[in-house]
Order: C-alpha cells, then sequence, then structure tokens
C-alpha cells in the first residue's frame, strides 16, 4: 500500500466497517512507519487488474511482535481465497521482521475471521470488552507463534485485527 491507494481503502473501509471504519490520517500514520531504513510496518493492497482495490492488510510490529492490524475484503470476494492470501502476505512480513508472535484481534461475533485465524494458527488468548466502538462489540484476542506450522490456506476472509 502506499500513500495514492489510501482514498481507495477509505471507500473499502466504508463499505466493510461502518461503524468503526479508519480515517485517512491512520492509514497515513501507519504508513510513515512502512519505509525508510527501519520500517516496522507492512501494508499491502489487492488489487483487479483494472486497478479497483478487492482487499487490503496491515501489519506492525513492536520488538519481536507483530500485531495484525487490519484486513478487508470486499464481500464479492470473501470465500475466494483473498482473505488467505492476504493473511499469508501479513505472515510472510512478520517472518521478515523476524518476529516470534503475531497477534490479533477480531470481533467475536465474526465466526468467518475467527475461522480463518484458526486455520491459520491462531488461538485465543483473551477478550478485549468493548473493544470495537461505538457497538460496543468484544474482541477476541488471538495469537499465533512464528513456530506454528505452514499449510494449505485457501479460504476465507476476515475483518480489522
Amino acid at each position: 500500500m502506499r500513500w495514492w491507494d489510501i482514498d481507495a481503502v477509505l471507500g473499502l473501509e466504508k463499505v466493510l466497517f461502518p461503524q468503526d471504519a479508519w480515517t485517512a490520517g491512520m492509514f497515513w500514520s501507519e504508513l510513515a512507519y512502512a519505509r525508510g531504513p527501519r520500517p516496522t510496518r507492512r501494508y499491502l493492497v489487492a488489487a483487479e487488474p483494472d486497478g479497483r482495490l478487492a482487499g487490503y492488510g496491515g501489519l506492525a510490529v513492536t520488538d519481536r511482535t507483530g500485531d495484525v492490524q487490519t484486513i478487508g475484503v470486499l464481500p464479492s470476494y470473501e470465500g475466494g481465497g483473498l482473505g488467505s492470501r492476504l493473511l499469508t502476505a501479513l505472515l510472510s512480513a512478520a517472518d521478515d521482521f523476524a518476529c516470534e508472535e503475531v497477534m490479533l484481534e477480531v470481533r467475536v461475533d465474526n465466526a468467518r475471521a475467527r475461522r480463518l485465524y484458526e486455520r491459520f494458527g491462531f488461538r485465543p488468548v483473551g477478550v478485549r470488552r468493548g473493544y470495537y466502538q461505538p457497538g460496543n462489540i468484544d474482541a477476541l484476542v488471538m495469537r499465533r507463534p512464528s513456530a506454528a506450522v505452514h499449510e494449505d490456506h485457501t479460504q476465507g476472509t476476515t475483518t480489522h485485527g
């Protein structure tokens, strides 16, 4: 993802997360840490040949811990493996950053995303009450050690965190 992708990503955000969409400033801030001599972020987009975005994702790294900040896939692409490919790319980035573990948060009511994360070796480690606002939806915190076995993960989609 580059700065010129932000407007298109914001359009996806409004479709996917109407109540808690990220702002342009949030994406600008994240992308500021994705370049330079010591980047700590990796953000990517999935685009159609005509340039229209179908999905995006982002990873932040602190010390040796990666944190999936966001993954979004348009509903018309759900079930086609795009969420899996985005997550695979983020986990590869975590490996590039030499992360020992990867964390994420997912809405407790998002069963599809939870199944995707479980297929990739993420396991629940806690709950953050009222994490997603303004809906006051709890977040399930999940963790995946870097040594998790990589299997064929070709289905699914997910949401923020």
